[in-house]
């Protein structure tokens, strides 16, 4: 049997090697929707994240908020995830994904996976997804630019409308 001071080190070891490790080991999920959380949730009117479908460093996450939904590609940079951008059924499209920078492999790949996780979902909240019109390239740091074409900022976080 093992000493109170045994267990108490070993306890204390095992915590800190938890906390060392990056929280995107353990949930990349959980940290993809914390990052969309942080960027797009308001009081007013609540982000929903759902679901999030991962492919090595390349993610899918679908999103609701009010009437409102869409996809983010995601993808894993220095341990942390970071929004590309944002659009509807192009992010279940594979040769879309492809001009998004995926390799044909990881395109393929993701979408797939994002097809067969949707398809166990209720089918109103996948039609949600569908109502974001365009793509919206994002910076960094979670921003992004001007809408294309009216040169104006965008207004209203993702329940905007986003077409050209």
């Amino acid at each position: 049997m093992l000493s109170p001071a045994t267990l108490s080190r070993s306890a204390a070891i095992a915590v800190a090697m938890v906390l060392s490790v990056p929280s995107f080991a353990h949930d990349d999920a959980g940290a993809i929707r914390n990052v969309l959380m942080e960027t797009f949730d308001r009081p007013d009117e609540r982000l929903i994240v759902d679901p999030v479908t991962v492919e090595g460093d390349i993610a899918v996450a679908g999103w609701a908020q009010g009437e409102m939904g869409g996809r983010a590609l995601m993808r894993l940079n220095d341990d942390h995830w970071q929004i590309v951008l944002c659009s509807g059924d192009a992010l279940k499209e594979a040769r879309a994904l492809q001009q998004f920078g995926l390799t044909a492999e990881q395109a393929d790949a993701i979408a797939k996976a994002v097809a067969e996780v949707e398809a166990k979902l209720d089918p109103a909240l996948v039609e949600k997804f569908s109502r974001f019109n365009g793509v919206v390239q994002m910076d960094a740091d979670g921003s992004h630019p001007p809408v294309a074409g009216d040169g104006k900022p965008h207004q209203g976080g993702h329940g905007a409308d986003h077409s050209d």
